[in-house]
């Protein structure tokens, strides 16, 4: 008798009652991107009347891509967005990689393991408490609202302690210090032993803090409207308030900004998906 003769019904019964919760929950998911997708290669008058069909009743149609490029000024903000994220991206995982192998690698160091403490203990903090004091202080003393580098320096700012809490937890527990006692032994500084052995060995760990911060640069709304007070400045999602009017919506022009706001990011994950489930659970276990 074989494995499916030999299973026992109630497994059965079980098995196919969690496909069928995991495949509802999965609708539940893509629907919103699905009815995005849907919507916006219809007019605005079919989107109003009939949200769910296929296709509306003026057939399918592209305009609504270049009127909302042109509406929203859509190659400088996505100009704008690009320079923020991968430059907030970038200095991330430099700075949060380094710093979680400086305190890994100094264990009897008490100032590295307050410094570590107080990265988690802030991770608790919601931003919302910190609104205030950040436009009082950085707008209203010290006159450096209206840039792109504050941004990127507020970003790098607020998202390092998760990245070094993730880098901490990896080279703890998946690269050995006998690697790097070997390279001392041939020679390799402090400096080059990072760049050349510890780093590479990073590269799940790399691309989980590259998608998860990406994403919360490129989508995020509330920092850059604090920040970014001309309109030349603006950030993608920022620009997308201009197709929300006061007694009037224009709907279609809406999902075309919101489908190429998502297709940068979607295009990251599809590239490096494989690497996020590896380095999220990198350092989970203790080897």
């Amino acid at each position: 008798m074989n494995n499916t003769q030999a299973m026992n019904p109630r497994k059965v019964i079980a098995r196919i009652l969690l496909w069928a919760v995991l495949i509802v929950l999965l609708l539940l998911f893509i629907a919103p991107f699905i009815l995005v997708v849907i919507n916006v290669f219809k007019t605005k008058a079919d989107i109003t009347s009939n949200p769910l069909s296929l296709v509306g009743k003026h057939g399918f149609t592209l305009a609504n891509f270049p009127a909302a490029m042109e509406k929203m000024n859509f190659w400088t903000v996505f100009t704008n967005s690009t320079i923020i994220t991968i430059s907030a991206t970038i200095l991330t995982v430099v700075f949060s990689a380094m710093a979680a192998y400086v305190i890994v690698r100094n264990p009897r160091w008490k100032a590295g393991a307050i410094l570590f403490a107080l990265m988690i203990a802030s991770m608790v903090i919601p931003f919302q408490v910190l609104m205030v004091p950040l436009v009082s202080v950085y707008g209203g003393l010290l006159g450096v609202l209206n840039s792109r580098i504050t941004l990127i320096l507020m970003h790098v700012g607020f998202s390092v302690s998760l990245a070094t809490f993730m880098f901490h937890g990896a080279i703890r527990t998946n690269i050995p210090a006998e690697l790097e006692e070997a390279a001392e032994i041939d020679g390799c500084s402090k400096w080059r032993t990072f760049w050349r052995i510890v780093f590479p060995l990073l590269k799940p760990t790399i691309a989980t803090v590259t998608i998860i911060d990406a994403m919360a640069f490129w989508n995020d709304y509330l920092l850059p409207s604090l920040v970014l007070g001309r309109k030349e400045l603006y950030t993608i999602p920022i620009a997308t308030q201009a197709f929300y009017g006061t007694y009037s919506t224009d709907i279609g022009l809406i999902m075309a900004a919101l489908l190429l706001a998502m297709l940068p990011i979607l295009i990251l994950y599809v590239f490096l998906q494989r690497f996020v489930v590896e380095g999220v659970t990198s350092g989970a276990v203790k080897g």
